[in-house]
């Protein structure tokens, strides 16, 4: 079993900055791979970035490369996803999720194309960003 929880959403204002927090927790082969999503109103759910955690290999979406960054605090248990200038498209719920590597690795990365393979998933936290 393997426990997904996120924090560290809010409000901040274009341009500015903000880090979410994802805590996980269990048998260490069942989320070899960790990844951030994020889901809009109306939309479906956008890979952001994934990180292999033997490797700390990483991978962002083409909307926020540049942008964002995922770190992890392996001692921790702890995977980081830094936002930095923000926008106002960025406003969406995100969420964590977690998946044995066998999954979704290809090429030593973590795929965020394959959503619907990530078999553990966080409750979200809400991000705004605001004009």
């Amino acid at each position: 079993q393997v426990q997904v929880v996120e924090s560290g959403g809010g409000s901040v204002q274009a341009g500015g900055s903000l880090s979410l927090s994802c805590t996980v927790s269990g048998a260490p082969y069942m989320r070899g791979c960790i990844a951030w999503f994020r889901q809009a109103l109306g939309t479906e759910r956008e890979g952001v970035g994934s990180i292999y955690r033997d490797g700390d290999s990483t991978t962002y979406g083409a909307s926020v490369q540049g942008r964002f960054t995922i770190s992890q605090d392996t001692a921790a248990e702890r995977i980081f996803l830094h936002m930095n200038d923000l926008k106002v498209e960025d406003t969406a719920m995100y969420y964590c999720a977690a998946t044995p590597s066998v999954d979704v690795m290809d090429g030593g990365s973590c795929l965020i194309a394959y959503v619907g393979k990530y078999r553990f998933w966080g409750q979200g936290t809400e991000v705004t960003v605001s004009a």
